[in-house]
């Protein structure tokens, strides 16, 4: 039975895998700026780097990995277009008289969906277990990462000196807040995710015979 659900998961990590790798390809396709999506795309590739490289070692589950390809799937969008252009997110913009493009702000809530993938290492590799000790770390981990992205972007400004792929990057879009909007975002992201998704996660670490308790 076990090794039935473990052929079912792989198969299903791997229909993931395929999607994210055809995302990737078209977002290679003529984007806005080959500079910028090096950008906005690379610390996703790397991340499926070590995803892959480390697959056989340290599985994951399948709602990481779902989570993992979502955040890919909504960057490698961004950086073919830019966050500031993405289609979708203009029409909404124009349709409700918007004053912005919207797509930087929901990729940045949807990233604090991350904070089930940082759980589950947590729970994994180190000897904290289920509780609120657990849920603060998790979300200090976000924070953390958070600011973290903000001070690059920041950096990256600075090193270019405010130029088109800088601006475009930051995709703040003349809102002095971007960053605190950026990481409150993110925190409340986080906080529904682990308020939602935890005891689906609980239940499928069990399934790994995973000690949460």
């Amino acid at each position: 039975m076990k090794r039935l659900l473990k052929e079912k998961s792989t198969k299903l990590h791997l229909l993931l895998l395929v999607v994210v790798l055809a995302v990737l390809i078209w977002s290679l396709i003529k984007p806005n700026g080959y500079l910028i999506w090096t950008m906005e795309a690379l610390p996703a590739i790397v991340a499926l780097i070590i995803l892959l490289a480390t697959y056989k070692r340290f599985r994951l589950t399948t709602l990481s990995y779902f989570i993992i390809a979502l955040l890919s799937i909504t960057t490698f969008i961004g950086a073919h277009y830019t966050y500031t252009k993405v289609p979708f997110f203009n029409w909404l913009k124009d349709h409700f008289e918007l004053n912005r493009n919207h797509y930087d702000r929901f990729g940045h809530f949807l990233k604090g969906l991350l904070a089930i993938v940082l759980r589950e290492i947590t729970i994994r590799k180190t000897p904290l277990k289920k509780g609120p000790w657990l849920t603060a770390i998790t979300l200090s981990y976000i924070l953390a990462i958070s600011a973290l992205y903000e001070i690059i972007e920041w950096l990256a400004s600075i090193i270019s000196k405010g130029g088109k792929a800088s601006e475009e990057f930051l995709g703040s879009q003349g809102d002095r807040w971007d960053a605190q909007w950026d990481m409150s975002l993110t925190f409340l992201g986080a906080i529904l995710a682990l308020l939602f998704l935890s005891k689906l996660h609980n239940k499928l670490l069990k399934k790994k015979n995973v000690d949460i308790d």
